[in-house]
């Protein structure tokens, strides 16, 4: 069986928090690759300035350009629409009856994975692999296996806002997403690099 991770998110923008989280984990668990799967945001959501669908995938395929271990996972994007983790992983898994799925996820989607669509039939698909995040508390009654790995308090959000101030974002997020986040004026950013 091809042991794959999956890291699903809005990755609006992906950042090295992501990157980080993925590597641990394809290491710890010896997976054959981990693939980052964008979700989609419907189109009348999304506000002037910020990132497309397209874009999103196209900022995930400049973030791992450079690791073959990592993969990008068009699946959820290309079905469109509002996705369920369960109803996603059931047609994935009906695709490739030959690889078993590693569902990365954050502690703060550990806290509320009693909340998720079908969670008692969606566990019997995958293997849920948490790690830890600031200020979660990464438990649950589910079946999570726990991936020790750097804490950062880093997020999309900080970033975007980050941009938005036309502060450094050195060391952040990969230097091919930022500037493509640059010539493409995403968040309100300009050509502009601040080096300070």
């Amino acid at each position: 069986m091809k042991k794959v991770g999956l890291l699903g998110g809005t990755f609006n923008p992906p950042h090295i928090g992501h990157l980080i989280m993925a590597n641990e984990v394809f290491h710890a668990l010896d997976l054959d690759e981990v693939r980052f799967m964008p979700n989609a945001n419907p189109p009348h959501k999304q506000t002037a300035g910020d990132a497309t669908n397209e874009q999103r995938a196209k900022m995930v395929e400049l973030a791992i350009a450079e690791a073959s271990h990592f993969k990008l996972e068009l699946f959820e994007l290309k079905r469109g629409g509002v996705s369920y983790t369960f109803e996603t992983m059931q047609a994935m898994c009906d695709n490739e009856p030959q690889t078993d799925f590693y569902f990365i996820i954050g502690g703060d989607m550990i806290d509320s994975l009693h909340t998720w669509h079908q969670i008692d039939e969606l566990i019997e698909l995958v293997h849920f692999v948490g790690v830890n995040r600031p200020g979660t508390k990464a438990e649950t009654s589910y079946d999570v296996q726990m991936v020790e790995a750097p804490v950062i308090d880093l997020s999309s959000t900080f970033i975007r806002k980050r941009i938005q101030t036309g502060y450094t974002l050195d060391y952040l997020l990969p230097q091919a997403v930022e500037a493509y986040i640059r010539k493409e004026g995403l968040y309100g950013a300009t050509n502009a690099t601040q080096r300070d």
